[in-house]
């Protein structure tokens, strides 16, 4: 071992400071300015950003009409240079939400909406009790307690054509039943697809074939016109029902293939395994294969679900006053229209199917970090 021993016999002189290693100038000069194309990007967005933003300050905010202190209603947004006309929205709030159902029974509504919400907090929080009380509740008794509460006709319920349903209800309640019968109609028809049996696997292919080859639009006119044409006479189901039955079934097409997906991206070796379990048929798709291969395809499937939100617009082409159709009559009431009124009412529309899809988007994401916990390193 050395015996040899250093000893400073100086002070050292001071160090500069270390580079900054966080901070917004940092920050900046390493995302905004590292080069010179991502200057100019930069740049030109700057300058977009300082176009764009004090119109559209002025349209929403600046120059808006948030209030109607005299009651002149739309006569407020009809002079030049008034921005959006949220009076609009504010006066009538009641039918865009509700349509045209009695003011006195909308508490009917009130109650339909809360019964939904407390059954599926259970279906939607992972850890939350009672998840399958709450799920045979929401999936067989709330139907029928719903379209009580909505049709009436019994237990001293007065009657409410679904000619008068409307509004953000109306378009919640197609998507509601859209998205609750496409599901699994659409797990069978891409088992059916897959199946060895030839008869069940082309009746399953020429479903799908058919339906995805023919728009909605057409569906829904065919549900509305013709339709009504094959019925016998005296016969004729109602408007509302021909047009959810249409959706389902044009849904229905689209989610047999992203589950189709799922199911074709599972490894051999699962089947393999479950067969080396002992399990029979019915148990490896319901234990081992469905539920990874419904996993894999979360993305796909609630992108099926936001489309199917935002297509319940379409119902508008055959009389029904969804939400969008909804806001638009109330844009163009004679006592509320302006010039402004129509694009108010669609931004405010658009604004709705925004908060909406978002909100599927986001549990979506949290779903899929939740399941993947097998990849994971």
């Amino acid at each position: 071992m050395s015996d040899a021993l250093f000893v400073r016999d100086h002070i050292q002189d001071a160090l500069p400071p270390p580079n900054r290693t966080s901070g917004v100038v940092l920050w900046a000069r390493t995302n905004l300015f590292s080069s010179l194309p991502n200057t100019l990007v930069t740049v030109l967005a700057v300058l977009f950003l300082a176009w764009i933003i004090p119109p559209l300050y002025n349209f929403f905010i600046g120059n808006a009409v948030f209030s109607d202190p005299e009651g002149i209603r739309g006569e407020a947004c009809r002079f030049e240079g008034v921005g959006a006309c949220w009076i609009m929205i504010q006066g009538r709030i009641r039918t865009i939400i509700y349509g045209f159902y009695p003011s006195s029974e909308i508490w009917r509504i009130n109650l339909m909406f809360a019964i939904a919400i407390v059954l599926l907090i259970p279906l939607l929080v992972p850890r939350a009790p009672f998840t399958r009380t709450a799920a045979v509740l929401f999936f067989l008794v709330f139907p029928v307690v719903a379209f009580i509460l909505m049709a009436g006709g019994i237990f001293g319920l007065r009657p409410v054509p679904t000619g008068q349903w409307g509004g953000l209800t109306l378009t919640l309640i197609i998507s509601v039943i859209g998205i609750t019968v496409s599901m699994p109609l659409g797990i069978l028809l891409a088992l059916g697809r897959q199946s060895n049996l030839p008869i069940i696997k082309w009746v399953c292919v020429g479903f799908i074939e058919l339906w995805r080859a023919v728009p909605l639009i057409t569906v829904l006119f065919m549900a509305a016109v013709m339709f009504p044409l094959f019925m016998p006479q005296g016969v004729t189901p109602d408007t509302l029902l021909r047009a959810i039955i249409g959706i389902c079934l044009f849904e229905s097409a689209y989610m047999a293939e992203v589950v189709r997906g799922g199911l074709q991206a599972m490894p051999r070796g699962q089947y393999e395994a479950s067969s080396a379990l002992g399990l029979n048929k019915p148990k490896t798709l319901g234990l081992i294969i469905l539920p990874q291969a419904l996993k894999h395809v979360i993305p796909g499937i609630v992108n099926t679900f936001i489309a199917l939100f935002k297509d319940t617009s379409l119902v508008t082409i055959i009389g029904l006053f969804e939400l969008l159709n909804t806001v638009r009559s109330a844009a163009r009431d004679v006592n509320w229209s302006s010039p402004t009124s129509d694009i108010t009412g669609y931004i405010f529309a658009g604004f709705v199917f925004w908060i909406f899809c978002f909100g599927m988007s986001r549990y979506s994401i949290y779903m899929e970090n939740r399941l993947h916990t097998g990849h994971k390193r």
